[in-house]
């Protein structure tokens, strides 16, 4: 099941458990570049790479619109995201720099789009949830929704990214999207007005007079920061228990998410254990004292939440023994790399899986999700009416 928040969130797949590599090398290229140079460069003595320059100089050869070869970059860019998409994981994937920028925009948490987080589910474009106050939830788009069409064109093989690039659009236009939902026997058309996004990272609020609700909505560069005021503001409030709600956080960077678990568990304990292919395994753990610990915790999550909030969730679990209230969590266990490349236009990433992810006390999240303790569901009928069963559990166990 891939995941990406759409800007949106419309960027290219998660970024949770990101880790930055610049890769520099010599430019010697124009805006459109006319010639391919560096042929050699770095290539494997055991790979023939002689086919390639074959098809290409056939290609230059006898394509009959030769003004759609004059940009020689558009070339390399579609060899080289071709050849990561044959490694067979949807998570790994490469920008070319206009991409590349849109996913740093997702990075830094605001951006222009219509405020969902979609991903693949059975192969279908899936709406994992809508943003807080955005035109996506305003409009009604709800988790689980199945994208069939974008603007009256069939979506059924989109990848990830064409589907980036045809939902994004400039701020005041709109993109007509068509949705199959569980429920209804015909598609839902929904006209959506794009706007700028900015993806909201904390709130929380006292209910009943002794219990904090805690949201986290994301994982992006602001929410540690942002979370840190929040957690104070607690302490000096006069809850005595806390709601962490996870629902429909589609994760982020995942120092975030450690960092912000080191607020309810002991310093040096075992947040998540990363696997990587050579059997090598790294435990990332706490690294300051729990100033929220004191506080009994439940939590609670469903289908949106995924990546990094599927992280936190099992590891106050698995540690703390925290109960976990909801419905299985999205399942995206996986680590990827950001190297970057300079270009003549900006630069291009290759965003590369080097490590799954398992809870501490050994539960693969890509394989199982986190299941809930006590499963809860949420209708989109309990939606319309402004109900939430999901909280009003968390509240009874809370107490």
């Amino acid at each position: 099941m891939l995941v990406v928040l759409i800007a949106a969130l419309l960027g290219i797949g998660f970024y949770s458990g990101a880790k930055f590599e610049k890769f520099k090398i010599n430019q010697s290229v124009n805006n459109v570049a006319t010639q391919i140079i560096n042929k050699n460069n770095s290539q494997p003595s055991s790979i023939d790479f002689g086919l390639f320059w074959t098809v290409l100089q056939k290609l230059e050869e006898k394509f009959v619109d030769q003004d759609k070869l004059t940009d020689k970059s558009k070339l390399v860019y579609g060899a080289i995201a071709g050849m990561v998409e044959a490694a067979g994981d949807p998570y790994t994937v490469f920008l070319e720099p206009v991409e590349s920028k849109k996913f740093e925009e997702q990075i830094n948490g605001s951006f222009g789009g219509i405020g969902i987080e979609i991903g693949m589910r059975k192969n279908l474009l899936t709406v994992i949830t809508p943003i807080k106050n955005t035109p996506a939830e305003k409009a009604g788009i709800l988790t689980g929704d199945i994208i069939i069409k974008i603007n009256d064109k069939d979506a059924t093989n989109l990848k990830i990214d064409e589907a980036v690039t045809q939902i994004r659009g400039k701020k005041g236009t709109a993109v007509k999207l068509s949705i199959q939902r569980a429920g209804l026997k015909e598609s839902k058309d929904f006209s959506i007005v794009r706007d700028e996004i900015k993806v909201p990272t904390v709130e929380w609020k006292l209910l009943d007079g002794n219990i904090a609700h805690l949201q986290i909505f994301s994982f992006n560069r602001n929410t540690e920061k942002d979370f840190n005021g929040i957690a104070k503001e607690i302490l000096a409030s006069k809850a005595d228990r806390i709601i962490l709600d996870l629902r429909n956080n589609p994760g982020g960077i995942l120092d975030s998410a450690i960092n912000i678990a080191s607020w309810f568990l002991d310093s040096n304990q075992t947040v998540v254990i990363e696997k990587f292919a050579d059997g090598t395994e790294t435990a990332l753990r706490t690294t300051k004292s729990a100033e929220l610990k004191k506080y009994p915790i439940v939590i609670v999550t469903n289908n949106g939440s995924a990546s990094a909030s599927e992280i936190l969730a099992g590891a106050l679990r698995d540690n703390r023994g925290a109960k976990i209230i909801g419905e299985t969590s999205f399942g995206k266990g996986s680590v990827q790399e950001l190297v970057e490349f300079p270009t003549a236009s900006g630069k291009a990433t290759l965003k590369v899986t080097i490590a799954k992810w398992f809870t501490p006390s050994g539960i693969s999240i890509s394989d199982n999700g986190i299941k809930p303790d006590i499963e809860v569901k949420r209708t989109p009928e309990d939606i319309e009416k402004n109900l939430d069963p999901q909280l009003d559990k968390a509240k009874e166990v809370i107490k």
